[in-house]
């Protein structure tokens, strides 16, 4: 500890260093002298004074022992912050005790009077505080009425002036940036009129338009992390009537911890005006599910697994084998996850779900614990135009995957679907509806294996959705286009839907059964293109075309059949489907029927059976009609049925 102190002492400072340890020398002896005049009424007698005036170097000697053991901010005034204030009521009492110590240890007469050390402690305190805070007033003061223009600086009214306000204020005035706030709006009445890091409220958010105007201001900010997305439309509604760019402050996690920072900034996202709360679930056993576990993900490039693959490397697997058809995307992905995780033992495959060789390798080869299967075809009028594929892909390819999860004894299945399954009008939502059937039957057929399958409605920003489609048109000048002004569909983002995935695979009770989110309510796609051109700077009224339904397409979505149940879980908003009555004739069955007919180019019996299963569906098989009319005219396969 000697040593210790003796290297406090000896090490050298740098300039900034050596002029704030000066001063807080000054303050040390200034305090103390100043605390035996209070306590004495500005009448010190002499005997005191001889005191005081051999103890007030062994005072600044303390003094500084304590700043430098407490690390007290030297030379960075303008960054103080509550920490450093803790750290300075620390030292200070410390210090205070010290010199107790010293005033016993001394042979002093007369002694140090108790009540000038207490009164030395809160005067050195205050003083030493006052310092630092006239420090950063002045110098953001400085900055903020420096001459205007002179560094381009950008005039910012900042919407809303609670915490995440405040602290994104004082992050801009604290900092060397172009960003200079002039104002707050807020529409909290109790807000109005007062200041906030010296800037003033002056008004609710529908006055934005009259507030920018009068103090011609270049930017808005949206620091309301809690705000729910019906509020946040409005708020932006507001800001489009300004003509100024926007942006928000995301993360209430940020603002709870105090970590606000101008680079968290970012565009407002379709994301954020969803007509629901984004769902977060709590996933604490994931790490200890995961970790050290060999784990399969099909579809590893596509938008949810490749997500779900990064999710998954997070937590440590021993092998993460990512497989999938699209050699590019899984490329990158490979490229990503090597640089964010270089201790991760990675294994890309390109290959195909249905080619059993290829499927059997890996089986034999990793013995997986978890199988993640999020390969499919998911385009709606492409599987129309495509059944063949749709059927060996999604279903066949179902099949296969799951069939030798459960004949190598993998731990756990996983099946993403869709709420296109739940009474299919299109190829593609009986294909999903059958993969479901497949998974849920295998589970009668491996006892070792938990099968399972995760419903849920479209993935926001995913290749298959509506979203990648309105950019491009945005992008192009063209305007934006949509089935019908009622058409409606369940949206969830990407993280949404595989932290349902992950938390499917920890449910119990969840072997044999389908689980699914609650979406809240459906969002309507005109609404959303209005809110895409609504960020796009361009008028909400106007430019967009209204195209029909396409072939298979609904008007609305559904995420239970009728004669479906749910029952709760122990995590908010996933709930478990129960099975519907299944078909006497099990799909596992055909599988290999199918698989023999679509190698030998059979796809007409192969479609016919698909049709049965579905005699409401229309099946456009314009491809095949004539190929159908020689081998089975008895079987009208547009409408799955007898066409006697």
């Amino acid at each position: 500890m000697k040593a210790r102190l003796r290297g406090l002492l000896r090490a050298p400072f740098a300039p900034r260093k050596r002029l704030a340890y000066l001063v807080y020398a000054a303050i040390a002896g200034l305090s103390y002298a100043l605390a035996y005049a209070l306590r004495f009424e500005f009448r010190v007698p002499g005997p005191h004074l001889e005191t005081a005036a051999l103890t007030i170097g062994a005072v600044i000697v303390i003094r500084h022992v304590a700043a430098r053991l407490f690390k007290l901010s030297a030379g960075r005034w303008r960054f103080v912050g509550t920490g450093d204030i803790v750290r300075l009521i620390a030292a200070s009492g410390v210090g205070t005790l010290a010199l107790l110590g010293l005033d016993f240890a001394l042979p002093l007469t007369p002694r140090i009077p108790r009540s000038v050390l207490l009164i030395d402690w809160v005067l050195h305190g205050y003083l030493l505080a006052g310092v630092w805070l006239a420090y950063r007033l002045t110098f953001e003061r400085l900055r903020q009425f420096r001459r205007p223009g002179a560094r381009g600086d950008r005039r910012i009214i900042i919407v809303g002036a609670g915490e995440a306000g405040n602290l994104l204020a004082r992050e801009m005035l604290r900092l060397p940036t172009s960003f200079r706030p002039v104002a707050f709006v807020d529409d909290a009445e109790s807000q109005h009129g007062r200041s906030v890091q010296g800037v003033r409220v002056l008004g609710a958010t529908a006055q934005l338009p009259e507030v920018a105007g009068r103090l011609d201001a270049d930017e808005i900010i949206l620091a309301i992390p809690s705000a729910r997305p019906a509020d946040l439309r409005r708020i932006v509604e507001h800001c489009e009537k300004t003509g100024l760019p926007f942006k928000v402050l995301p993360g209430i996690s940020e603002v709870l911890s105090g970590n606000v920072r101008l680079s968290q900034l970012r565009e407002v996202r379709i994301e954020d005006l969803l007509g629901r709360e984004p769902v977060v679930l709590e996933l604490p056993e994931l790490a200890a599910d995961i970790e050290g576990a060999v784990i399969l993900i099909t579809g590893a490039a596509g938008s949810v697994g490749s997500e779900l693959t990064r999710q998954i490397a997070l937590h440590r697997p021993a092998t993460l084998v990512a497989l999938d058809q699209a050699e590019s995307e899984l490329c990158f992905l490979e490229a990503d996850l090597r640089e964010a995780h270089p201790g991760l033992h990675l294994v890309s495959v390109v290959g195909d779900i249905t080619d059993v060789a290829t499927l059997e390798r890996l089986f034999r080869r990793f013995a997986f614990d978890r199988v993640f299967h999020a390969a499919a075809y998911k385009h709606v009028p492409m599987m129309e135009e495509n059944p063949r594929e749709a059927v060996r892909n999604n279903v066949l390819g179902t099949y296969r995957v799951a069939e030798a999860a459960g004949r190598h004894h993998a731990d756990k299945f996983v099946l993403i679907s869709s709420d296109k399954a739940v009474r299919p009008a299109n190829v593609m939502g009986a294909t999903k509806r059958l993969a479901e059937l497949v998974v849920l039957e295998l589970q009668d057929h491996y006892a070792t294996t938990a099968y399972s399958a995760v419903r849920f409605g479209n993935v926001l920003g995913s290749k298959g959705s509506v979203l990648p489609v309105f950019r491009r048109q945005l992008e192009a000048g063209r305007p934006l286009t949509v089935t019908h002004p009622d058409v409606t569909r369940y949206f969830m983002t990407i993280p949404e839907a595989v932290q349902l995935v992950l938390q499917a695979s920890l449910l119990e009770g969840i072997r044999g059964r389908v689980a699914m989110l609650e979406m809240g309510v459906p969002v309507r796609i005109l609404d959303l293109a209005r809110n895409l051109r609504r960020l796009a700077g361009l008028p909400v009224q106007g430019g967009i075309v209204f195209t029909g339904l396409r072939p298979g397409e609904k008007l609305h979505e559904e995420l239970v059949a009728p004669e479906e149940e749910t029952e709760e879980t122990a995590v908010h908003k996933v709930r478990i489907v129960r099975p519907s009555n299944r078909r006497t004739a099990r799909v596992c069955e055909l599988m290999p029927e199918w698989s023999g007919h679509l190698e030998d180019g059979r796809d007409d019996l192969v479609l016919s059976h698909f049709a049965g299963f579905f005699p409401n569906l229309v099946v456009s098989l314009e491809r095949y009609e004539q190929e159908f009319a020689d081998r089975a005219p008895e079987v009208d396969l547009r409408r799955g049925k007898s066409a006697g």
